[in-house]
C-alpha cells in the first residue's frame, strides 16, 4: 500500500502523560483506505481500520467524522490541516462560537424550559413554526447570559433588532425574574473557557457535522445504486432503512441536488393513469406548486383522497411535482 497521507497526534491526560497514534489515508491499485494507529510503547499498536474501498468521496466522508471523534477526546494533531476539507480560516467567528460554546457548557435548564413553553405558545398564536419565533440555539443563549435589557438582548447571536422589536418584552419578563451570577458585556467569556475545552467542544461539533454528511452520502449512494439496479422505492427504503415518506423527502432533496430521479419516478408512477397524472398537472398550473393541499382538493376532494389512501395521494402530488418544476425550469430557461 502506498501511504498518501500520515499524520502524528498526541493526547495529554489529567496526570500529563501524553499517549501517542497516528492516522492515515493510503491507496493500492484503486482501492483507497484510511485509518488510526494508537501507541501503546515499544513496538505495540493498535490499529483500527475506518474504510476500505474504491470511492474517495466516501472516504474523505468516514476519515473525516471518525476524526473528528478522536479530537473530541483531546487528540492534537503536530501537524495542522488534517480535515481535507475546504473549511474557512481559523478564528473566524470563534467569539460567536465561544458564546456557544459556554452555553452548552453551563446550560440553565430551569430557564430554558420556560423559554420553550413561551415559545410553544407563542408558536400557536402566531401560526408559525417554532423555529421561526426562536431557534433553541438562541433560547439556550437567552437562558445562560440571561439578558436584563433590550441591548443586552442584541449581543446575542441570532437576536436582531426585527425579535427584539417583537419579543423582548415578553423574553425580559422571564430573565429578569432569574438571578445571574455574570454580566454583560460578554468579552469574559473568551478568557472563561480553556481552550483546550473549548476545542474539544469545537471538534464535537465538526463530529456532529460530519456524521450528518457521512449519512447523506450514504444515503445518495444508496438511492443512486437502488436506481441503476432498477429497484423500487420500497425496495431502496429497506435497504436505507427509512420509511417511505422519508425516501420520497430524500428523492426531492437529491433531485434539487441536480441527480437525476426520472427513472425511479416513471417506476413509482407506473399504475398511476394518465389521466390523474395530468389533472395533476394541470392543478398546478393553474394553484402552483407551493402547497400541496389545494391540488389535492381539487384533483382528488377529500372523500376519493381518503378513499386511497392520504399518504399515497401526497406521494404521486411530490413525485409529479419534481417533474412539474424541471419543465418550469426548462421554459424559464428556453424563454
Amino acid at each position: 500500500m502506498e501511504v498518501v497521507f500520515l499524520n502524528r497526534l498526541s493526547k495529554r491526560n489529567e496526570h500529563g502523560y501524553e499517549s501517542f497514534a497516528q492516522v492515515w489515508i493510503g491507496q493500492h491499485e484503486g482501492i483507497w483506505s484510511a485509518g488510526w494507529s494508537t501507541h501503546h510503547g515499544l513496538d505495540e499498536n493498535t490499529d483500527d481500520l475506518w474504510y476500505e474501498g474504491s470511492l474517495w468521496q466516501e472516504l474523505l466522508h468516514v476519515y473525516r467524522h471518525e476524526l473528528a471523534l478522536k479530537m473530541a477526546e483531546g487528540y492534537r494533531p503536530l501537524i495542522n490541516g488534517v480535515f481535507h476539507d475546504q473549511g474557512g480560516g481559523a478564528g473566524r467567528g470563534q467569539t460567536r462560537q465561544k458564546l456557544y460554546c459556554y452555553s452548552d457548557l453551563y446550560p440553565r435548564d430551569d430557564v430554558y424550559e420556560q423559554l420553550t413553553m413561551w415559545r410553544r405558545q407563542k408558536a400557536a398564536a402566531e401560526r408559525k413554526a417554532p423555529y421561526f419565533i426562536a431557534t433553541n440555539r438562541l433560547l439556550r443563549l437567552i437562558s445562560v447570559y440571561l439578558p436584563h435589557t433590550e441591548e443586552e438582548l442584541l449581543e446575542l447571536p441570532g437576536m436582531g433588532q426585527g425579535k427584539v422589536s417583537q419579543y423582548a418584552k415578553e423574553l425580559l419578563a422571564i430573565t429578569t425574574q432569574n438571578d445571574r451570577a455574570t454580566p454583560f458585556p460578554l468579552s469574559w467569556v473568551t478568557e472563561a473557557l480553556e481552550e483546550e475545552v473549548f476545542l474539544s467542544w469545537m471538534y464535537k461539533q465538526k463530529e456532529n457535522q460530519y456524521r450528518q454528511e457521512l449519512n447523506k452520502f450514504s444515503l445518495t449512494k444508496t438511492i443512486i445504486e437502488g436506481i441503476s439496479e432498477d429497484l423500487s422505492l420500497e425496495q431502496i427504503g429497506m435497504k436505507a432503512g427509512l420509511h417511505r415518506r422519508e425516501m420520497i423527502e430524500a428523492v426531492e432533496h437529491l433531485d434539487r441536488d441536480g441527480f437525476d430521479m426520472e427513472k425511479l419516478i416513471c417506476k413509482e408512477l407506473i399504475n398511476v393513469s394518465e389521466e390523474e397524472q395530468a389533472a395533476i398537472w394541470s392543478a398546478y398550473e393553474e394553484l402552483g406548486d407551493t402547497l400541496l393541499k389545494p391540488v389535492m382538493l381539487q384533483v382528488y376532494g377529500e372523500e376519493k383522497a381518503a378513499e386511497t389512501g392520504l399518504d399515497q395521494v401526497y406521494e404521486r402530488l411530490r413525485l409529479i411535482r419534481i417533474r412539474f418544476r424541471h419543465q418550469e425550469a426548462s421554459d424559464r430557461h428556453v424563454g
